[in-house]
């Protein structure tokens, strides 16, 4: 298996933003954007692995400026490092005012893929080469995210755990 350049699964997605997108405040469905960046992000993570997908983590969704009404949101997504199987995804939104040509990124976000094989397995994926700083960057600083996602999934699973699938107040 051949490692791959980042670049080799860049993956850019855009849209229009219209009225009925919008939440009370004239701004984009935060859930609505959400979708958006696990579908460019999956998407990434398949051009890099040529395998189907599953979204295991979505470590940081950081909302850093509001999508408005009539502005093109767009989203830019790359494989910044790989384990055993998966593979950790940046993903940089951006808006633009088409009418001003302004731009401002407004979220970032890392997700974490596992790729598949043909019996829906989790299967080797290729590592990554990084070559611009900022690549490099994301890339060095990557195991330390990964660490972090293993210390949180723990703990979301001794929760899980401990609460169960009722509510409390159905015991």
């Amino acid at each position: 298996m051949t490692d791959k350049y980042c670049k080799e699964s860049r993956t850019v997605f855009s849209n229009y933003v219209l009225p009925p997108d919008t939440n009370n405040h004239g701004t984009l469905f935060g859930g609505k954007l959400v979708a958006y960046i696990d579908d460019v992000a999956a998407r990434a993570a398949m051009k890099h692995s040529r395998r189907t997908c599953v979204t295991a983590s979505m470590d940081s969704i950081d909302f850093i400026a509001p999508v408005k009404a009539n502005d093109e949101v767009v989203l830019e997504a790359f494989v910044t490092w790989t384990h055993h199987t998966s593979m950790e995804v940046f993903v940089k939104v951006i808006d633009e005012n088409l009418l001003t040509g302004e731009r401002e990124v407004c979220v970032t976000a890392f997700l974490t893929f596992v790729a598949l094989d043909d019996l829906d397995r989790p299967t080797p994926v290729p590592g990554v080469i990084p070559e611009s700083p900022e690549e490099i960057e994301l890339n060095q600083s990557a195991s330390k995210r990964a660490e972090t996602r293993r210390l949180r999934r723990t703990e979301s699973k001794r929760i899980a755990a401990r609460f169960g699938v009722g509510f409390p107040w159905e015991r």
